[in-house]
């Protein structure tokens, strides 16, 4: 009877002092201070801070491959020469509460020399692309946005020929820097989403759209290279345009990107400017990636010198394929 006595008085006690810490527990002292959770119990402290909110989002590519073929007392003929090409891609994406800004940056620039021909260093890609866009959200999905797309290219482009009769070849200066430049500003309807795997899918249609040709070579411009009036430097255009950008896993290590713009002018509505930019990236490893580059272009203003020697609007094709050092950041 006594072992009884004891024994239901140990779990009396046992229960009270459970309910006590019980009671330590639910009176703890909580604080919030500048958003974070400050909890005092006894001795202890607890604090617990909030995930900060990300609005940016920035990164990049750098990739560069190399060739070079060194040719002495080779009987199966041949030249000597080195090719490089080497690109940068950055972007920096901001998005908070209904507002969105993105913007990316695309530079490519390569060239072949070849020591035994006049003119050993010749350029065989130049391209300069920036594309900026602010939103505000209508809906999940639907944006009203306005996006500015500027191209051009960084060095002098020339057209080699070798005139009839010559023994060298001899080159004519086509293009070069802000010569011709291509900025183009539109506002209009924005379809965009994002997928969990990072895929990208972006859709402007503008009603409204300026696009102006700049031209700052003087020899060009009086020339009335790529479509302005001899002798100025600026052509104003208003029309309609469409743009695009993609950015797709097609395999677990393919990647395509691509950005297009269809613009027309309203005042010769239907006849469309195309500017493509499609890159195709397979990655072999971290640092080992080949790319398929491919750009295409088509303005019936600007008059292209054919391999017969006419002239004329002509879809204008650069497809580069590189086996080289690709370097995500």
């Amino acid at each position: 009877m006594i072992k009884r006595l004891l024994f239901i008085l140990l779990l009396l006690a046992g229960t009270l002092q459970l309910s006590h810490a019980q009671e330590e527990i639910q009176l703890a002292d909580t604080l919030v201070i500048n958003g974070e959770t400050i909890i005092m119990l006894g001795d202890s402290v607890i604090i617990i801070r909030p995930e900060k909110p990300i609005y940016w989002k920035k990164g990049g590519n750098f990739n560069l491959s190399i060739q070079q073929v060194s040719l002495s007392n080779w009987s199966a003929g041949g030249a000597s020469n080195m090719a490089l090409n080497t690109g940068l891609n950055l972007f920096a994406n901001f998005k908070k509460d209904e507002k969105i800004w993105d913007s990316k940056l695309t530079v490519n620039f390569g060239f072949n020399r070849q020591s035994d021909r006049r003119f050993a260093t010749r350029k065989t890609n130049d391209n300069f692309l920036f594309i900026s866009k602010y939103g505000r959200e209508l809906s999940p999905k639907w944006y009203l946005s306005t996006q500015i797309e500027a191209r051009t290219q960084l060095l002098g482009g020339y057209r080699y020929f070798r005139p009839s009769g010559a023994e060298q070849d001899a080159r004519q200066r086509i293009s070069d820097l802000l010569a011709p430049a291509y900025i183009q500003s539109s506002t209009g309807l924005n379809y965009k989403k994002e997928y969990k795997n990072n895929d990208k899918v972006s859709i402007i249609a503008s009603p409204f759209t300026g696009r102006f040709t700049v031209v700052l070579d003087d020899s060009l411009s009086r020339a009335g290279a790529f479509g302005v009036l001899p002798g100025e430097s600026i052509r104003a255009e208003a029309g309609m345009s469409l743009s695009s950008s993609t950015d797709v896993q097609i395999l677990e290590n393919i990647r395509w990107r691509a950005d297009l713009n269809l613009f027309s002018n309203y005042e010769r509505l239907g006849n469309m400017v195309v500017n493509l930019n499609s890159v195709i990236s397979m990655k072999v490893n971290k640092y080992i990636t080949t790319r398929i580059e491919t750009v295409l272009i088509y303005d019936e203003r600007v008059l292209i010198t054919r391999s017969d020697e006419t002239q004329g609007p002509a879809i204008q094709l650069q497809n580069l394929i590189n086996f080289g050092i690709g370097i995500d950041f």
